[in-house]
């Protein structure tokens, strides 16, 4: 059969997504990973360094198409920071469990600690980049270093969170993963609440909720 003269960087993260769900492992290289799928071995190098970055990519790609769906929705852009934030946690995790078989064995695979997993490192520059340009409004500190410090706080506060609820997801057995979203709702807002120091509503309802889980998965 005659090889593809050309393919797409989305051809070849489409196949390497079937590729590990229908045998639950990475190709054993990039060459027989682009023999399977008719092309030339070369054209995997114009996009990818290795499985590693593919892979890596293909969370990056999650979150482009979830950002690039708000995007063209002209409400979003008179949203204010709070809705922002929920509107992208909604559809991401739209995409996220429109691929959930795929994300679960990324996931599950390795040992790594899920904020330190290495598949998710170009998914945390696109969502911190995303936090940083919500501008946010916090308390007004007027050292830089503090300033400074306390932007990172946020982003980081903000990865810490997202990551929490990727796990509460997977973990999610309920109907149409509907516990994910009055995760997301709580978890967003009491994060917020904090900001403007009215917390402890927030604080209850989310451990409320958080408890009566933990009890029922008991």
């Amino acid at each position: 059969m005659a090889k593809k003269k050309s393919i797409s960087s989305a051809d070849i993260m489409s196949y390497y997504m079937d590729y590990v769900l229908q045998h639950n492992a990475q190709p054993t290289s990039i060459y027989n990973f682009a023999k399977a799928n008719n092309f030339e071995e070369q054209e995997f190098y114009k996009y990818f360094g290795n499985f590693n970055a593919l892979e890596q990519s293909i969370f990056k790609e999650f979150f482009d198409n979830a950002y690039n769906l708000l995007e063209k929705n002209e409400d979003f852009k008179s949203f204010d920071s709070r809705n922002k934030l929920l509107s992208f946690y909604y559809t991401f995790f739209e995409i996220l469990t429109m691929n959930r078989s795929f994300v679960d064995y990324m996931l599950k695979r390795d040992k790594d600690h899920l904020q330190k997993h290495r598949s998710l490192l170009k998914l945390k520059e696109r969502f911190t980049l995303f936090i940083k340009h919500l501008d946010i409004v916090v308390f007004e500190v007027k050292e830089e270093k503090l300033e400074k410090a306390q932007n990172m706080s946020i982003q980081q506060s903000a990865w810490l969170q997202l990551m929490i609820t990727i796990k509460f997801w997977l973990e999610d057995t309920s109907p149409s993963f509907e516990k994910t979203d009055i995760f997301i709702e709580k978890a967003v807002n009491t994060s917020f609440d904090l900001i403007d120091i009215k917390p402890l509503k927030s604080i209850i309802d989310l451990g409320k909720f958080l408890y009566k889980e933990k009890m029922h998965m008991n």
